[in-house]
């Protein structure tokens, strides 16, 4: 390079502002979001949205970001229950104008989104550069997910209707057509949106369905006609309501037929959809049980129930571990994710890694202990085939044989409670075992006063209970579960446990996973839908059948 000329920066200068997203959240499911607003959410400073919305995109923002309170600056319609009228402009300005990349996050679509139109024009007046994630609008998410198309094969027109502000022209247009059309409105100005589309020539018998919290594990659809929408909701005590100001998207047309939607409702008639499920574990061991219940339409409740802590006297765990390192086993075992977790954090404090285990063999009882060694970089060699129990690792488990195994000892981590069963297994089939409490467990501190609550009244639908002990620390911290809600149990001993407390056990699961459990509670939870459907009886939770409870939450 010739030093007599001045260098130039590669880099293009950097912007006196920040850089403003404008996002589409969705309906309300979080997994509608884009993996282009997953992006933009992990990289913001600032998230800016109504409550609402946070809920859906806060987990995928990171750890710190700055949400600040959009507050409500007209009493009268917030008291209404009218949509807030925001000052997420001014926040939004703000925060561009400190040089901080904000996203702000709307339901459905920034597009459709008046408010979201007026700030994007802000930005563009002051220079603030933006950009526009768009997501999945309101008004086409929730019939997708009620199970109502919006076009048929013969390709109907589909027109879109904010009954908020529609003129009485917009009202004689729709009215006057015979395709789809779909109702932006609430609860209580259904009805009269109904009547408008009738007086402006739609016939009385035009199927309509009615939606509320769609793409949630609340919603709800009403299947009714433009005639009788009024009664339906009379009939059913849906108004008058003091939450005759929800939102809902109402379809008016042939696409929305009953017989139709019944065929094709798929997310409503999920096995266990809108049941609360409590699960007693953290949410680290709950994870992938979680996530299968969501899939059955659950919506999980993870309650702890024990604590771990390290062991009183850590010195028999320092030891097993550097015997690890010199060649002392030839065999490590893990029981359970905690003690996967304990040894982990044990190589850590020694700056060790999953190198370590070069040349020992590692066995893992159940998918979920050997889920966590791949995670630290570990493949188990031994996985039970058949049932995932100390008893299903020792079905096979290899004997010692001093001509293959230079080395006769294994090393077992466990809790400080743990069964003897692989102990004595093992040393039957001729290895020495060095048993190491590598962790304690102990009572978790009770539930926050709501969940114990929902526990003994009979908010929860269903309890998974994976262990005897389970049973015993649920019902020391937070109660006996009320007699409705169903409990399902991981094997016989849990059932024996549970029914020595005095609860009638539900669902037992085939096998002792918790995969299985869950599936197990699935298959419960369709065979109570097809019997209410055979007998002529809405389909309820078990939560809906206690004296007092509500018949359906809509919101």
């Amino acid at each position: 390079m010739n030093p007599s000329r001045p260098t130039t920066s590669a880099c293009p200068a950097v912007a006196a502002h920040g850089h403003v997203t404008f996002l589409g959240a969705g309906p309300g499911d979080p997994g509608l979001l884009t993996l282009r607003a997953v992006e933009a959410l992990g990289a913001a400073d600032v998230l800016i949205a109504e409550p609402d919305v946070l809920d859906v995109v806060r987990t995928h923002a990171r750890t710190g970001v700055d949400t600040p309170q959009l507050t409500i600056a007209d009493e009268a319609s917030a008291a209404a229950g009218l949509p807030v009228i925001r000052d997420a402009a001014n926040l939004v300005m703000e925060a561009a104008r400190s040089g901080r990349r904000v996203v702000r996050a709307v339901t459905g679509d920034p597009g459709l989104d008046g408010n979201a139109a007026a700030e994007m024009l802000a930005c563009a007046t002051e220079g603030i550069p933006f950009e526009v994630v768009p997501g999945v609008a309101t008004a086409v998410g929730v019939p997708a997910y009620a199970g109502v198309p919006l076009r048929g094969e013969e390709g109907a027109d589909v027109r879109f209707v904010d009954a908020r502000n529609a003129s009485q022209r917009c009202w004689s247009e729709v009215g006057a057509s015979d395709g789809t059309v779909v109702v932006s409105a609430t609860l209580e100005t259904v009805p009269g949106a109904a009547a408008e589309l009738v007086a402006a020539g739609r016939k009385p018998e035009t199927p309509l369905t009615v939606t509320v919290a769609g793409t949630t594990t609340r919603q709800r659809t009403w299947n009714a006609t433009l005639g009788t929408i009024a009664q339906v909701f009379k009939q059913g005590k849906v108004l008058p309501s003091p939450e005759g100001a929800r939102p809902v998207i109402a379809v008016v047309g042939e696409q929305g037929a009953a017989a139709r939607r019944e065929e094709l409702a798929w997310f409503e008639s999920k096995p266990l959809f809108g049941w609360r499920v409590l699960v007693p574990r953290t949410k680290e061991q709950a994870a992938s049980l979680s996530d299968q219940l969501r899939s059955y339409g659950a919506v999980p409740h993870e309650v702890p129930t024990i604590a771990v802590e390290p062991p009183r006297t850590p010195q028999q765990m320092e030891r097993a571990v550097k015997g690890l390192v010199t060649g002392r086993y030839e065999w490590i075992a893990f029981t359970s994710v905690n003690a996967v977790k304990a040894v982990r954090e044990k190589f850590e404090e020694y700056g060790l890694d999953a190198r370590a285990f070069a040349g020992i063999k590692v066995a893992a009882v159940g998918e979920q202990t050997a889920a966590a060694l791949v995670e630290f970089g570990v493949k188990p060699d031994l996985v039970p085939s058949g049932e995932q129990s100390a008893a299903g690792l020792l079905e096979d488990w290899p004997p010692y044989d001093p001509v293959f195994d230079p080395i006769d000892r294994v090393f077992l981590p466990r809790a400080d409670i743990a069964t003897e069963t692989l102990v004595a297994g093992l040393i039957e089939l001729g290895w020495e075992v060095d048993d190491v409490t590598a962790y304690r467990t102990v009572r978790a501190s009770p539930p926050p006063a709501d969940t114990r609550e929902a526990i003994k009244g009979g908010g929860f639908d269903a309890v998974l209970f994976t262990s005897s002990s389970t049973v015993r620390n649920l019902v020391g911290i937070a109660g006996k579960p009320h007699n409705v809600t169903v409990i399902a149990c991981i094997g016989p001993a849990t059932a024996k446990t549970a029914e020595e407390h005095g609860l009638r056990v539900d669902v037992l699961s085939p096998e002792p996973s918790v995969s299985k459990l869950a599936e197990a509670l699935a298959e419960y939870g369709a065979a109570r839908r097809e019997a209410a459907k055979e007998a002529g009886d809405p389909v309820s939770r078990p939560s809906e059948r206690r004296p007092g409870a509500r018949r359906r939450r809509t919101t």
